[in-house]
């Protein structure tokens, strides 16, 4: 599923009708599978998302260091909804699948472990939204596999090479693409909300509490999910990003090359290194 830029997944998307679509046909190429059976492998994915998200809103999910556990419950609880249902529901869901990796539970790496959360909770508050039929849905993940395909061929989905941005700033960007596109949008609007995410997490740090995956990861994921859906919000409404995708990709690969190793999922530097977090971890 590798496409070397976004602007060549753009163009097999205007002839096939959609990113999805021309993710969809690439991976079958690739790997001779049927296209039908591509499209079950994202439901299957999205079934693991939506237990995930199910699990951690039960409050059930805590981590064996105690730092994490319990505050998707509370802001599904949360009332007065301040911004409204959806908002919330998309912030819960994030945090809850974070709260499940965190305890070792079942998630989707969407792109990796750490920012598990961003995609299902847009994906999935949007879907209830738009009332998405699964087909939809499975398209929309295959949509943000693509951004994610060429993130990961001209930059990097690591943390311990790029920094958080690599992390929840990829998912964020395949979050809004697929947002758009299950909202049904255009594939350049997607593009266009791929890079007004992306753009707005660069140079986000990794740094770890005690080099554990979970402060401030999770609540990271949530962070994402709302800059994922600020995205979506401005791009269906017409709003262009004047820097190309395949651009803005391109200067995250930079500014994470220009990352100290203390803010590289080292947990030397950033939040790791406060008095606080010394303290509360034995450092």
């Amino acid at each position: 599923m590798a496409h070397p830029s976004f602007s060549a997944l753009l163009a097999d998307a205007s002839a096939l009708g959609s990113l999805g679509d021309a993710v969809v046909a690439l991976e079958a190429d690739e790997t001779g599978v049927e296209p039908d059976q591509v499209r079950a492998r994202f439901v299957e994915a999205l079934e693991v998302m939506r237990g995930a998200v199910e699990r951690g809103l039960s409050g059930e999910a805590r981590s064996r260091s105690g730092l994490v556990g319990g505050d998707a419950a509370k802001v599904s609880a949360a009332a007065p909804h301040l911004f409204g249902d959806g908002f919330d529901h998309a912030l819960a869901a994030a945090l809850a699948t974070g709260e499940v990796n965190a305890a070792m539970g079942r998630i989707v790496a969407a792109p990796t472990a750490g920012a598990s959360g961003v995609v299902p909770a847009v994906l999935l508050t949007i879907a209830s939204r738009v009332s998405a039929t699964d087909d939809r849905l499975a398209n929309a993940l295959a949509a943000a596999g693509g951004v994610g395909a060429v993130i990961a061929s001209r930059a990097s989905l690591s943390g311990a090479s790029g920094g958080c941005q690599a992390e929840v700033g990829s998912a964020a960007a395949m979050a809004a693409a697929a947002g758009v596109e299950l909202a049904g949008g255009s594939p350049e609007q997607a593009g266009h909300a791929a890079s007004l995410a992306l753009q707005g997490l660069l140079g986000l740090v990794c740094d770890p509490v005690a080099g554990l995956v979970e402060v401030p990861c999770v609540a990271r994921n949530a962070t994402g999910a709302a800059v994922a859906m600020a995205a979506v919000e401005m791009a269906l409404a017409g709003v262009t990003f004047p820097i190309p995708f395949d651009e803005v990709v391109d200067a995250m690969a930079a500014v994470g090359r220009s990352l100290p190793p203390s803010l590289r999922e080292t947990a030397q530097g950033g939040l790791a290194a406060t008095p606080t977090a010394k303290r509360c971890c034995g450092g």
